[in-house]
C-alpha cells in the first residue's frame, strides 16, 4: 500500500511528520528517515503542489514555519500514517500469530528491578517476538509511545500527563532509605523527616521514580529536603551510598538484602504518599494478542478484557 488516494503517497506523509517532529530541520529528518535532504525537500514539495496549498513557510529552501492549513494537514497525516500502521498489525495478527515485535519504553528502575522476571516468562511463551528495551524518563517514554516508536510504556511519574495514552495502573510502591551498616539512622524505631534531613541525601533525578512524592512531603512539612546528589539509576544512588557520600532514599523494589549486603534499608513507607507504575498505550493502536499476554504478565489484574475496555473510548490523535 504505497498511496492513500489521489496521488498523495504514505511516503510524502511519514517525511512530513518527521520534519516536524525534527523541528523543521531537513538534516535531521534526512539522517531519521535514512534518506537525503533533497528527497524530503522534493517529496513535501510535491504533496504541497497535489493539495494546492502551503504546509510550510520558506525562507529561502529553509522550511521556518508551519502554516495553519499544514498544522491541520500534519495532524490529519498523523492520524492516517497511524492507521496505516494499525492495517499491517491487524494483517500480521492473521497471518502470522507467533511471529512480531514488541518495543517497551520504561525507565531503568523498571527494567533493571522489576521487568526482568515478566520477560523471561514473556520470552518463554512467545519465543519468536523479538523484544527491544528502550529507556528514557517518564516524559521520554511516553513520546516514544505516542510517536510509534514504542508499543507500551511503562513509567511513574509524568505518564499519566498524557492524554493521547490509556493509562493502566499496575501497582503502587513506596520508598526506603538506604544507610551504610552502623549509621546512625539504625538505630531509630521509626525514621522521621527531621532525622533524615540531619544528613545528606542522594535520591533520583526530578523527573524519575516518584520524586514529586518526596518533595512534597517536605514541602509540607515546610522543610527543604538536604539532597546533595541526584542520579536516574538506583545503582548510583547506591554506590554513592557506599561511598559515605550521605543516605539514600530508593524505590523499595530497588534494594535487594542480598544484593545489596554493603547496605541496610530503613522502611520509609509513612513518610512519603505511595507512588502508581503505569502502563501506557496509544488510546489508538491496535494492540496484538501478545501485547495483552505481555500486559497481564506484567499486572494480572490488566487481563484482555479489562484493557479493552478502558481502549473503548477513542479518541483522534491530537
Amino acid at each position: 500500500m504505497t498511496t492513500t488516494g489521489g496521488n498523495v503517497k504514505l511516503q510524502q506523509l511519514r517525511y512530513l511528520c518527521e520534519t516536524v517532529n525534527q523541528n523543521m530541520n531537513l538534516s535531521k529528518a534526512a539522517i531519521k528517515l535514512h534518506t537525503s535532504q533533497p528527497a524530503i525537500s522534493k517529496q513535501i514539495q510535491l504533496l504541497e503542489q497535489e493539495l494546492g496549498v502551503d504546509i510550510f513557510l520558506r525562507n529561502g529552501k529553509r522550511f521556518i514555519q508551519i502554516t495553519p492549513a499544514g498544522q491541520l494537514i500534519v495532524k490529519t497525516a498523523k492520524e492516517m500514517l497511524h492507521e496505516a500502521e494499525n492495517l499491517k498489525r491487524i494483517a500480521q495478527e492473521y497471518n502470522n500469530e507467533t511471529d512480531g515485535t514488541l518495543t517497551i519504553a520504561t525507565t531503568h528502575t523498571q527494567a533493571r528491578y522489576v521487568l526482568p522476571v515478566v520477560i523471561k516468562r514473556f520470552i518463554a511463551r512467545h519465543p519468536k517476538i523479538k523484544l527491544t528495551l528502550r529507556q528514557g524518563n517518564p516524559t521520554q517514554v511516553s513520546t516514544m509511545v505516542i510517536s510509534g516508536e514504542a508499543d507500551i510504556a511503562i513509567a511513574t511519574e509524568a505518564i499519566e500527563h498524557f492524554h493521547e495514552l490509556v493509562m493502566l495502573p499496575c501497582y503502587e510502591w513506596n520508598r526506603c532509605i538506604v544507610v551504610p551498616p552502623k549509621h546512625a539512622l539504625l538505630k531509630n524505631k521509626k525514621v522521621t523527616l527531621e532525622a533524615i534531613n540531619q544528613y545528606s541525601i542522594i535520591t533520583y533525578d526530578s523527573a524519575f521514580t516518584g520524586r514529586s512524592r518526596i518533595n512534597q512531603a517536605f514541602e509540607t512539612k515546610g522543610m527543604e529536603p538536604n539532597i546533595v546528589l541526584t542520579a536516574i539509576d538506583s545503582d548510583i544512588i547506591k554506590t554513592y551510598v557506599e561511598l559515605g557520600l550521605g543516605i539514600g532514599i530508593l524505590a523499595n523494589m530497588a534494594f535487594d538484602h542480598k544484593r545489596d549486603s554493603n547496605l541496610r534499608s530503613i522502611d520509609a513507607s509513612h513518610l512519603f504518599e505511595s507512588s502508581t507504575t503505569r502502563i501506557g498505550i496509544n488510546r489508538n493502536s491496535y494492540i496484538r494478542s501478545y501485547i495483552f499476554d505481555f500486559i497481564e504478565m506484567f499486572a494480572p489484574h490488566l487481563t484482555k478484557s479489562t484493557v479493552m475496555a478502558k481502549l473503548q473510548n477513542r479518541s483522534p490523535i491530537p
